[in-house]
């Protein structure tokens, strides 16, 4: 072959190669932003289509965004996703935009890891943070700076039995019941109803004092994890009052078997639970064999009917080198309304958006799962809990911390010690154990 047209078939050659990188760049995207998330349920519930939404935003997005392409690595379990992070962290390769754990957030701020998002925030003429319920946005800031947005929110809320509230001969409380209408409720029921001498019939099972401390206006730790108000008036009424509640069980101890066989009238549990046993096929696993419902926590006489609620965070990498992509992306999973109501569609969550959660299209995506008999939880009921509630603390040592308290708070109900001043004694310890 000449020189010319070995020149000139390199040139062709060349082109074509060029056509093809074309081609596949641009269906594989010019672009990549890498996103870290985990498969399944945030909440502990069984979920099978968690990555439906993720996919459906990455799709919008894409679209949108032509040339640029959302990479993440699917099959990651909640329980590895801890540790899968820190280790893509250490290895310089922080996703560009990732989920973060409730047990995480601070650890990634005090590393540095999370950028701060008010400059984006504030910029950008299509973001109102007003969107947002503000207890689930507020549970992505730290030292007055945002850092994260929620993605999902999940308040408690009380579990009824109606079916034997009405054998006792009441109804199911109104939405602003308070405590004296529990202990009035649960001294009716909490009997023997075998006659051999035990009581077998309860009012209450695993509501605690934390519970009742949240709904009297009571506050547990400051955000930053240094102080404890354990020793507060209102988190001692609630410790009283739980106490004079498991009084009526004349000792016995009150079991999840006995709530599942229907001999109790109330249990907190999450929104993601009452949307799990509220649906086949868990319902007939469950709860089958009595009619139940779903309502709001008694408030205390310092309080409000309030409970947790639990949020869910996305942030972005503080190392990212596309952090305008990767607020547009985060923007799409978090604040477009159209990927946020499938979170009703497709997980066990609700919305952080206030639009979203307080839409009647809501009720009717969660009524389309449920059987015709059951009342669907209203949802101006449900955006007033998430509103109200009071956020799930952050701070890396929270766990430990609350266990501690429920440990010396368990000695003075086995103890019979006086209450007030054995919690101000706790909340030393209990602070002596957070500054070391």
């Amino acid at each position: 072959m000449g020189w010319k047209k070995w020149q000139a078939a390199a040139v062709a050659f060349l082109a074509a190669c060029l056509i093809l990188a074309v081609a596949l760049g641009s269906k594989s995207g010019d672009t990549v932003l890498e996103f870290g998330m985990f498969a399944g349920s945030n909440w502990g519930v069984a979920n099978a289509d968690s990555c439906i939404i993720i996919d459906k935003a990455i799709e919008k997005f894409e679209k949108a965004h032509p040339g640029v392409r959302i990479h993440y690595y699917s099959g990651i379990p909640k329980d590895d996703y801890s540790e899968w992070l820190a280790r893509k962290i250490l290895n310089g390769e922080t996703p560009d935009v990732f989920m973060v754990l409730s047990n995480d957030f601070d650890k990634m701020v005090s590393l540095g890891v999370l950028a701060s998002l008010d400059t984006w925030m504030d910029k950008d003429q299509k973001f109102q943070r007003s969107a947002f319920f503000q207890t689930a946005l507020a549970s992505g800031v730290r030292d007055q700076q945002q850092y994260a947005l929620p993605y999902e929110t999940v308040p408690m809320l009380m579990f009824v039995n109606k079916t034997l509230l009405n054998q006792s001969g009441f109804g199911v409380p109104d939405s602003d019941w308070d405590w004296e209408q529990l202990m009035r409720i649960c001294k009716r029921i909490t009997k023997d109803t075998d006659e051999d001498g035990r009581v077998d019939q309860f009012g209450t099972y695993n509501y605690g004092w934390a519970e009742a401390a949240y709904s009297n206006g009571g506050k547990l730790f400051d955000e930053n994890g240094t102080k404890c108000y354990i020793h507060s008036e209102q988190v001692a009424q609630a410790v009283r009052y739980v106490n004079e509640l498991t009084d009526l069980n004349q000792g016995q101890k009150v079991t999840q078997e006995d709530f599942d066989g229907g001999h109790v009238a109330f249990m907190p549990l999450s929104f993601a639970e009452y949307r799990t046993y509220k649906t086949y096929p868990y319902k007939i696993k469950k709860y089958s064999t009595f009619q139940w419902d779903c309502i709001t926590l008694p408030a205390g006489p310092e309080g409000d009917n309030i409970s947790e609620v639990d949020s869910l965070l996305v942030g972005i990498s503080s190392h990212s080198h596309k952090k305008r992509l990767a607020w547009e992306f985060l923007k799409t999973l978090t604040y477009d309304e159209e990927i946020q109501m499938e979170i009703f569609r497709y997980s066990q969550g609700a919305s952080v958006l206030r639009d979203v959660t307080g839409s009647e299209q809501m009720e009717e995506i969660l009524r389309r799962d449920m059987e015709a008999s059951d009342r669907v939880i209203d949802h101006t009921l449900l955006s007033t809990v998430i509103e109200k509630g009071r956020d799930t603390p952050r701070f890396d040592r929270y766990g430990e911390a609350f266990a501690l308290a429920e440990s010396e708070i368990l000695k003075i109900y086995e103890e019979e010690k006086n209450v007030d001043s054995s919690l101000k004694i706790a909340r030393r310890t209990i602070e002596h154990f957070l500054a070391q």
